[in-house]
């Protein structure tokens, strides 16, 4: 069986994406700091018949993230598709606001998370010439608001890193690209409120996963 291992699981895309993968015959390591909601999340995915484990983690730690993906390599075999989406909250930072202290938190969850993901499970990939690395980014890394100016900066390094890898790792048999979200996850909003809900997202991943061609995909 291939396993998706997904950095940052919860509720609504996460485990969107991880039924998507799940129908397709994929088990699924899942990984965020909540023991508990891993369990409940376990717990939906077994009723669709999908292979599911939770793995809790700290995203901004590094040595528990990459030990929490080794531990679901020893479980599953190895990652063939991690999905990198943590949120470590929206702090409403102006960019004349932004600080070393208000900026190391998301570039400790989201740079170097994802640095510390890819780390674990990349080693598997190349030495089996096969694998996906998805990383998922809010429509700011592209274009960025100004209330967001900390999430910002941590995620367009993110993305940059994550284009970087596309186009140096594909001769390796490895796929990489960067999911922009430029709108609410949700199946409803507020009226004028651009939206898409969950299920329907996750229907990129895979189709991202599956034809291996975009660097980049923008949601909106």
């Amino acid at each position: 069986m291939p396993t998706i291992a997904i950095v940052g699981a919860g509720p609504g895309l996460g485990l969107s994406i991880a039924k998507v993968f799940g129908g397709h015959g994929f088990d699924v390591a899942l990984i965020s700091r909540s023991k508990d909601k891993l369990d409940a999340l376990v717990s939906d995915l077994a009723e669709a018949g999908i292979t599911a484990e939770g793995f809790p983690a700290d995203v901004a730690d590094p040595a528990q993230l990459s030990g929490a993906l080794q531990a679901a390599i020893g479980r599953f075999g190895r990652i063939d598709v991690l999905e990198f989406s943590p949120h470590p909250g929206l702090s409403m930072t102006s960019p004349k606001d932004v600080t070393v202290e208000n900026l190391r938190p998301q570039v400790d969850a989201l740079l170097y998370g994802a640095v510390a993901a890819v780390q674990a499970v990349l080693p598997g990939m190349l030495e089996a010439g096969s694998g996906t690395l998805l990383f998922s980014t809010g429509g700011g890394a592209i274009n960025p608001y100004p209330m967001l100016a900390d999430v910002n900066i941590a995620q367009a390094g993110q993305r940059n890193w994550a284009i970087n890898l596309h186009n140096t790792l594909a001769e390796s048999g490895i796929y990489a690209a960067n999911v922009a979200i430029n709108l609410l996850i949700g199946t409803q909003a507020p009226e004028g409120v651009p939206h898409r809900a969950p299920d329907e997202i996750a229907l990129d991943y895979w189709t991202l996963h599956t034809t291996r061609t975009q660097a980049e995909h923008f949601v909106a």
